[in-house]
């Protein structure tokens, strides 16, 4: 079965690449069933191995890939290349070839370039890292004008599947009032249905980024497509990229 991949719908200079992967066409086992690109999930290494390597044979020779552990936090890794496994949640470069990588299973990848086409970086936006400014600080280590950059939201977890607690609507409102917009009741007694993607678009907005595509991919309900984590608990992980091209 061939890889189905993702390509972002944006208006991105031709020299910035992306493309986010979904579950279909590697070599892993139920329930990795069979694009998982994930070394941490009790996978076989070896069928991880194989289906990084198939990523790589569609990217290219070219380009390099940036794998993070990630730890839900805000940290932002500057890249001049790519090499040993980095400990954050975002990652930024201005260099051709080096691809900046998150992976997700439910909680939200956003995508960055700049208008120019000199910039690109990625974020894993749980709703923790999301809640804590993961979005601001990928924006502040890209160093240019918040309102040259374009952002695109990737696969995840969709507002009619995502239950909450009030702690965590709470949380959000404590940082910008209008989050309370991103919620409904759930019918469960102090639980909220949150919008990940209004709540990233919300974030974006204060930021100064008015340029905010894709969004609207439910990783929970599409199970033949996308992995979920809240959907099966032990499941594999798509990846989302961006990357320069000379």
């Amino acid at each position: 079965m061939k890889l189905s991949l993702i390509t972002p719908d944006w208006p991105a200079p031709e020299r910035v690449r992306a493309l986010s992967t979904t579950r279909v066409g590697g070599q892993s086992e139920a329930p990795y069933d069979s694009f998982n690109l994930g070394d941490h999930v009790s996978d076989q290494p070896e069928a991880v191995a194989a289906n990084r390597a198939l990523l790589q044979q569609q990217l290219g020779p070219k380009v390099a890939c940036q794998w993070l552990r990630q730890v839900h936090g805000i940290e932002v890794a500057r890249l001049d290349g790519a090499g040993e496994v980095i400990e954050a949640d975002a990652s930024c470069t201005d260099v051709a070839g080096v691809a900046c990588l998150v992976m997700t299973a439910d909680c939200l990848p956003v995508l960055f370039c700049d208008r120019d086409g000199t910039r690109v970086a990625a974020a894993h936006a749980g709703w923790r890292g999301l809640c804590d400014g993961v979005l601001e600080a990928t924006i502040a280590a890209m160093g240019v004008d918040p309102e040259s950059l374009m952002c695109w939201l990737g696969p995840a977890i969709g507002p009619e599947a995502f239950e909450v607690g009030g702690e965590v609507r709470e949380a959000f409102i404590a940082h910008q009032p209008q989050a309370a917009a991103a919620f409904e009741p759930s019918g469960s007694q102090d639980r909220w249905l949150a919008d990940l993607y209004q709540l990233a678009k919300l974030r974006l907005a204060r930021a100064g980024v008015r340029a905010v595509y894709g969004g609207g991919e439910c990783t929970y309900s599409n199970p033949q497509r996308f992995f979920s984590y809240r959907r099966d608990g032990q499941t594999g992980r798509m990846a989302t990229l961006i990357w320069l091209q000379d």
